[in-house]
């Protein structure tokens, strides 16, 4: 149940409510242990002031029950709230698997916003009420910080990185986006809003006039466009590896190790692709860097996350998937 708190934004998604009380217990200890701390001074101020009659002779040296107890208290909250916490950052690090993805760019000073099926949005966001929804992010700039106060997530969002945050909303309504990290003259204008809606008022504005190519079948196009086809084909004797299936799995490198073939690695091997080299494959790959915007290496790894294992035949003539070695 979503209380109302004087002065603190709306509670208005799952998490809001279990971040609120873990935040309430820390103030509650930190309020008692301040208050028994300055009681204790106060009380050992008057009482052991100068010219008080106080005895001061064979002053105790130690007194175990009391060191055990100032020990072992203190512990005990503080795992509390260790455990607390990290089973709330637990959550919010996994997103369902059924999470509308939705991908973000900041850049000096504004939110550019992509839904799945190309509807773009700039400073706000539209969402359905009940449904997850994971956010793709990354900056073409300096580091910036989506942050919405409701529903309370918060994540740097960083340049030539991907990072995520996701979030259930709770009930409609209209509430405020910021950018919480200082990026420049007009960081304060860097703001915006998120519209949940209800489920069947989201689709009739999803399928409005304005949806675009969905970032996907964008990726495809400029995949095609630059030319990364001719040596990605996934045929016999192809100069690059093979990108069929390859989103998520492990990639053998050159000199040893692996690699998750995750968005930032997918990023840095169109930008930097000398920097980890798969093994088997020579160093023949131009970097784009400049030549394809952040908005354009989203859409491309979008493409690629795609790509499922190719079909293969069974023996009995059906099809299915299998995945393809990366090298």
């Amino acid at each position: 149940m979503n209380l109302v708190i004087p002065f603190f934004p709306e509670q208005a998604s799952t998490v809001a409510t279990r971040v609120d009380a873990l935040y309430f217990f820390l103030v509650a200890v930190s309020t008692l242990a301040g208050t028994l701390i300055a009681g204790l001074l106060i009380a050992f101020a008057i009482r052991y002031r100068r010219a008080s009659r106080a005895d001061r002779t064979n002053a105790p040296t130690h007194h175990t029950g009391l060191e055990i107890f100032w020990s072992v208290v203190p512990l005990v909250f503080f795992m509390i709230a260790f455990f607390w916490s990290a089973s709330i950052y637990i959550h919010l690090s996994r997103p369902p698997d059924d999470a509308m993805e939705i991908q973000v760019l900041g850049k000096r000073w504004m939110w550019k916003l992509q839904h799945p099926n190309g509807r773009r949005e700039i400073n706000e966001l539209h969402v359905p009420v009940g449904q997850a929804v994971k956010l793709n992010m990354t900056s073409e700039d300096v580091i910036h910080s989506f942050y919405i106060p409701a529903f309370r997530i918060k994540a740097d969002v960083l340049p030539g990185r991907y990072t995520s945050a996701w979030f259930t909303a709770t009930k409609p309504g209209r509430y405020h986006l910021f950018c919480a990290e200082y990026c420049g003259t007009k960081h304060s204008q860097m703001g915006g809003w998120v519209e949940v809606m209800e489920p069947a008022a989201f689709q009739t504005w999803l399928g409005g006039e304005t949806a675009g190519i969905p970032p996907a079948a964008a990726g495809e196009r400029l995949f095609t466009r630059m030319g990364c086809v001719t040596c990605h084909s996934g045929q016999s004797g192809s100069r690059g590896p093979d990108l069929e299936g390859l989103f998520g799995t492990a990639v053998r490198l050159q000199g040893g190790g692996t690699a998750t073939a995750d968005e930032t690695y997918l990023r840095e091997s169109i930008v930097n692709p000398r920097a980890r080299l798969v093994d088997g494959y020579e160093p023949l790959m131009p970097t784009f860097e400049g030549l394809i915007s952040e908005e354009g290496i989203m859409q491309i790894i979008e493409y690629i996350k795609s790509i499922g294992p190719k079909e293969t035949e069974t023996q009995g003539g059906r099809s299915a998937r299998a995945m393809e070695p990366t090298s």
